[in-house]
């Protein structure tokens, strides 16, 4: 009899079948390989942002062009996400998981022996393939690997991951650089993706697959990728403040393909772009506040390394550690905002991080000619605290407000409204260096301050959500 807990269309191991029967255990193999893989997808976009200047040193480029090493990799993930997470749906995510891995692992390689810009931005968007192959099905590895009665615990180790390797990246970073060039940053991944890979490939769970509705529609997918991609494409071309034919030519696309692909998804039970869930204020208004939140998040991360060396003047190894309170603040306060978010309402939890987070951001970019170390560590972890106060409830608003068949869904927005915010943040940046110069750092902590704020209003807005109109979706076990 199938598994009540998994929805329609989505991946069945065959020993759920028995769980309520008999309790099962974790195959802590395929965990390792799973949370490795999170590790290093994450790891990979701090050590990149960290390194920017330095890369546009060695490379001989300016710093807004530089931004094209991160912009690359959010473009390619951001445009597969969805189609993989469908193609996972249709074919299983082991076999999603281990093409990602590969591609990933590979492109690492690429990154490494690049030496232009060019070469590099385009190895950068192989891996960002890669990573979206990842970030597409790791959630859905981590429920099967996981019983339902401990699903909880597999998501809260996830987060842990997440932040620990968040935190570390920088430092990693900085410390990396202090011993050899910038592309040994890349060529880590390497050793590290194929032990993965020696962990996936014996023991990911092999699971037979539901029926869909509907098979996976390849043109849709196509819709799906090239649309986002060219609207990644024209923020960073804008920002780059590049030829307006071809910023005009790319938005227009992005629009007129995307459009196709609503009026294709049209009355679709499962659609790979889940406009469905939109028409939920709760949910709606959660989107909102993640993608503002993340786009302050991407104007600070990849603004700080060059007003910390640059303005600041500070090397790169001061950089890391400089930067290191945020995430490590984000992954210890975000455990409590969870529990925090079971008794008070994420709307109001939401909205005194952000703000606190947009009182960080303008610290940051206030501050002195000549601050102290201490003075930049203790905004840094404002930061942190108000960003780690708002991730934990706004991801269970989201999930909440979705109905239990569309949890799929509900995930897969969750992961395009952090790409896509961060996107707009990288690109913001190099938008202000284009305007400002070397002062463009200092304009994009100003603009990281006001898209918390934003972020903020849209939180608070969930406060006038009834609770009849999202609570009925169960909450998640743990």
């Amino acid at each position: 009899m199938p598994d009540r807990d998994a929805p329609t269309g989505n991946p069945v191991s065959p020993s759920q079948n028995s769980a309520a029967a008999q309790p099962q255990l974790i195959d802590h193999r395929a965990l390792i390989a799973v949370l490795l893989a999170v590790a290093l997808a994450t790891l990979d976009s701090a050590i990149a942002n960290t390194a920017l200047p330095t890369i546009a040193l060695d490379l001989r480029v300016s710093a807004a062009a530089s931004i094209w090493v991160a912009n690359a990799y959010h473009l390619a993930v951001v445009a597969t996400l969805l189609p993989f997470a469908a193609l996972g749906d249709r074919l299983g995510p082991r076999q999603v998981y281990l093409v990602g891995l590969v591609v990933f692992t590979l492109a690492s390689a690429g990154c490494a022996l690049s030496s232009s810009l060019p070469s590099l931005s385009l190895t950068r968007a192989v891996q960002g393939i890669g990573a979206g192959a990842l970030m597409s099905v790791n959630i859905a590895l981590i429920r099967t690997i996981y019983p339902a009665a401990r699903l909880g615990r597999g998501m809260g180790l996830n987060a842990l991951v997440v932040g620990v390797a968040f935190a570390a990246g920088p430092t990693l970073a900085s410390l990396v650089l202090s011993v050899a060039t910038w592309p040994w940053l890349f060529a880590i991944n390497v050793p590290l993706g194929i032990v993965a890979l020696a962990f996936a490939w014996p023991a990911l769970p092999r699971m037979r697959m539901r029926q869909p509705g509907h098979g996976f529609d390849a043109i849709a997918a196509m819709l799906t990728c090239v649309g986002f991609a060219c609207l990644v494409f024209a923020m960073g071309s804008a920002a780059q403040r590049e030829d307006t034919s071809k910023v005009m030519a790319a938005a227009v696309l992005a629009m007129v393909l995307l459009l196709a692909l609503v009026r294709r998804e049209a009355g679709r039970a499962a659609p790979m772009l889940p406009l469905d869930l939109f028409r939920r204020p709760m949910f709606a208004l959660s989107s909102i506040t993640a993608l503002a939140a993340f786009a302050a998040q991407g104007l600070a991360f990849v603004s700080l390394p060059f007003y910390l060396e640059q303005v600041l003047h500070r090397d790169p190894v001061q950089t890391g550690f400089l930067m290191s309170p945020w995430p490590i603040v984000v992954a210890l306060i975000a455990p409590i905002a969870g529990r925090l978010s079971d008794h008070h309402p994420p709307g109001l939890l939401g909205g005194i991080g952000l703000t606190v987070l947009s009182l960080g951001l303008a610290s940051l970019a206030w501050l002195p000619s000549n601050p102290s170390g201490t003075d930049i560590a203790l905004r840094m972890a404002l930061c942190g605290l108000g960003f780690g106060f708002f991730q934990s409830p706004n991801l269970k608003a989201l999930m909440t407000s979705a109905p239990p068949e569309r949890s799929g869904g509900a995930s897969g927005v969750i992961a395009l409204m952090r790409l896509l915010g961060q996107s707009s943040g990288a690109a913001g940046v190099a938008l202000c260096f284009s305007l400002g110069g070397v002062q463009g750092a200092s304009w994009a902590l100003v603009a990281g301050a006001a898209c918390a704020a934003i972020a903020a209003a849209a939180s608070a807005a969930r406060l006038r959500v009834p609770a009849a109109d999202w609570e009925h979706a169960p909450q998640r076990p743990g």
